[in-house]
């Protein structure tokens, strides 16, 4: 394989390339290419001015993340960088797709820069749990000033050409890129070579203005560091010099990429990309899915024909009524409403888009789908009643699904030939925003059928994770262990108040018992009586969530469920009702309430979650652990500076969280039985990444 960074001439302008497929990632023969490219066009006289670009769809995407768990390779990209600026030629990049990362921080050490105006251009590192490592903290903020390297460096989010012409990051924005970038060269040539003052940055905000701006990034990172070490790294920009500052920067870049957030958010970051080859679909060709039909236009049916539609496919959504059809279409115009509100489409796509969707009263209109997803409500003979119409009307080679998010598909799709086409396609509410959606494999799909499940979720741009068959699938089953502990604490003697603050200072979003109010105490009340004749005899079962909803308090629509809400609040505050009826059932079954600390709260419904997880990789019911982080990650708020349970259990050491589940099983005999792959793997202490292999 030939070098990856290559230089030609047109006249007197040198043109370097980086070609490094995919992304053209910053690594270290790329590195090493830049270093002497420096050198060489430096000491040809032929040479007036120099373009930095690369070949394929992008310019420097990133750094190279592989080499972070190694040791660093020389040389470095900050030297890299500096070298560039150091040249006695000016270097102007040609920036186009994405540049991310490492890719911005070589293109500021770049004399002039100019981008084509489809170009994304960010920081994203603090998603790793790192700082810009090749001057992004210490650069931007001399180009562009305090608020602009602050939001850039502590939120990752990417911004636009637009955006970036006007903080002076790019010179100027052209459409012809290779003619537009040579005419620029020859302009700079003639010119002196502008150089960064390399003093501290000048700003006007006061001592007063910075701690506010702290406590905000501190206030969003919940708990995460990288953001918060990042703006204290911009800081410095403007109280030292620039090489002190990038001292600064790259010690902080060392010390976070040497930590366990870091390493979990890296884990992440690789994991959300693994899930998508499980070995049971390697090498498998999916069916081709070019027309949609959904079988119900609720809040759930009209966010997947919003996603659906919004990937470019015709969908049509059959209701029961023509009232009901027209709530489906006005439910799915509103979506599109707000993606144009928020700028993510404008009102020509929103129009465009709409015209892709058809509603109808009758099956008779899902003919000719190639896949039909069933998305009723969560009731085994309302869904057995949809599919046994779809038997009679779907395509015998359609694929058909189910959104069901904890029923067995078996137990309703059995009037359906070739039952090989069915499966489960679990989206998760707001289906149009929410990226995750479990692909459910029975006994019988095919892994072609598999597969357009994966194929479809990647053109919604959405995450799959490949689920077997048990009550709740992965996710919810893993809920279900963690809700069923919740209400332990909470009978054993911790507050509801208690037990969510300890949660939420974990990093979640909101504790076990807001998010029961927030979804209705109705559906957890359901699926309890659902369960009630499998439930194990000795199984210990809580009353409190039933006497809750039995005394009239479904949550936040009520006004109550574990807290009080008053009218058109979602703020909770302490309910006297309900606290009064925990109160008075430990009274009646005789417990004494103890107190916990947060951080037994903590372990405890950890545990219980990496226990139920062991047991679903033993079935089979998901491939690798990896998956098991990425669901609870992206389908139910686990922090993902922590990495998922799995990632955590590692963290913390599988022996410990043994410990902590024995416990749990020793002081509820018959309530919970440890996983044998839990006590296996924590025997020794081995991982479960063991397992991700």
């Amino acid at each position: 394989m030939g070098t990856p960074v290559t230089i030609r001439h047109d006249g007197e302008i040198a043109i370097v390339e980086i070609d490094n497929p995919p992304v053209n990632a910053v690594g270290q023969a790329v590195r090493q290419g830049l270093w002497d490219a420096v050198a060489t066009l430096d000491a040809d006289p032929q040479i007036e001015a120099v373009l930095l670009t690369c070949a394929g769809r992008t310019f420097i995407a990133g750094a190279d993340i592989r080499e972070f768990d190694g040791g660093a390779l020389e040389p470095w990209l900050p030297e890299v960088v500096e070298r560039i600026h150091a040249a006695r030629k000016p270097w102007t990049a040609v920036l186009f797709g994405t540049v991310l990362g490492g890719g911005l921080e070589t293109a500021l050490g770049c004399h002039y820069r100019i981008a084509h105006p489809d170009t994304k251009l960010g920081l994203p590192e603090v998603s790793l749990g790192l700082v810009p490592g090749a001057g992004g903290t210490q650069r931007v903020p001399r180009i562009s000033g305090a608020a602009a390297a602050v939001k850039l460096v502590t939120t990752g989010a990417p911004i636009c050409t637009e955006e970036a012409e006007r903080m002076g990051l790019i010179d100027r924005i052209v459409t012809d890129l290779p003619a537009d970038a040579l005419h620029f060269a020859r302009d700079t040539a003639a010119k002196p070579v502008p150089r960064l003052d390399p003093g501290p940055a000048q700003t006007d905000l006061t001592s007063e203005d910075w701690e506010e701006l702290r406590e905000d990034v501190t206030r969003k990172a919940r708990g995460q560091i990288s953001p918060v070490r990042g703006f204290d790294t911009v800081r410095k920009a403007f109280e030292t010099d620039l090489a002190e500052g990038m001292k600064l920067e790259r010690q902080a870049f060392m010390d976070l990429k040497a930590s366990a957030q870091s390493q979990a958010l890296r884990h992440a970051f690789f994991a959300e990309r693994a899930v998508a080859k499980p070995a049971a679909l390697d090498g498998v060709t999916p069916r081709e899915v070019a027309s949609l039909a959904i079988i119900g236009g609720g809040l759930m049916g009209s966010g997947i024909a919003t996603a659906a539609l919004t990937s470019g496919l015709p969908v049509t959504v059959v209701e029961q009524s023509e009232e009901a059809a027209a709530g489906a279409r006005d439910r799915i115009a509103g979506n599109l409403a707000s993606a144009v509100k928020r700028g993510k489409m404008t009102e020509d796509q929103r129009d465009a888009t709409l015209a892709r969707l058809t509603t109808a009263t009758g099956y008779e209109a899902v003919a000719e789908a190639d896949m039909v997803i069933e998305a009723v409500f969560e009731d085994t003979d309302v869904k057995r009643a949809v599919f046994d119409a779809l038997a009679t009307h779907a395509r015998g080679d359609a694929i058909l699904a189910t959104n069901t998010s904890y029923i067995d598909p078996t137990s309703f799709t059995g009037a359906v030939p070739n039952p090989d086409r069915i499966m489960g396609l679990h989206f998760f509410s707001p289906a149009h925003i929410m990226r995750l959606v479990e692909v459910v494999r029975t006994p019988d799909t095919a892994a072609e059928v598999l597969a357009a499940g994966f194929a479809l979720a990647k053109r919604m741009r959405k995450v799959a994770v490949l689920s077997g068959i048990c009550d709740g699938f992965i996710g919810n089953r893993i809920l279900g262990a963690y809700g069923r502990m919740a209400g332990y604490l909470l009978e054993d003697g911790a507050s509801p108040a208690q037990i969510d603050g300890a949660m939420k200072a974990f990093g979640m979003p909101m504790g076990p018992f807001e998010m029961f109010d927030m979804a209705g105490l109705q559906i957890g009340y359901s699926n309890r009586k659902r369960e009630a004749a499998t439930r194990p005899a000795d199984q210990r079962y809580s009353r409190i969530p039933d006497l809750i909803v039995e005394d009239g308090a479904l949550g936040q629509k009520t006004g109550r469920g574990y807290y009080a809400y008053d009218d058109g609040s979602r703020v909770a505050r302490p309910s006297p009702e309900t606290d009064a009826i925990i109160a008075c059932e430990r009274e009646a079954r005789g417990i004494a309430p103890r107190s916990f600390s947060d951080e037994e709260i903590v372990a405890m419904l950890h545990a219980v979650q990496v226990n139920e997880a062991a047991a679903i990789l033993e079935e089979g019911i998901a491939e690798r652990p990896l998956d098991i982080d990425v669901v609870k990650m992206m389908g139910y708020g686990y922090p993902r500076w922590r990495g998922g349970p799995m990632q955590e259990a590692d963290a913390r050491g599988t022996d410990t969280v043994l410990a902590t589940m024995r416990g749990i099983a020793e002081a509820d005999p018959g309530s919970w039985t440890v996983s044998p792959l839990l006590a296996r793997l924590g025997a020794d202490g081995t991982p479960f990444s063991t397992l991700d292999k």
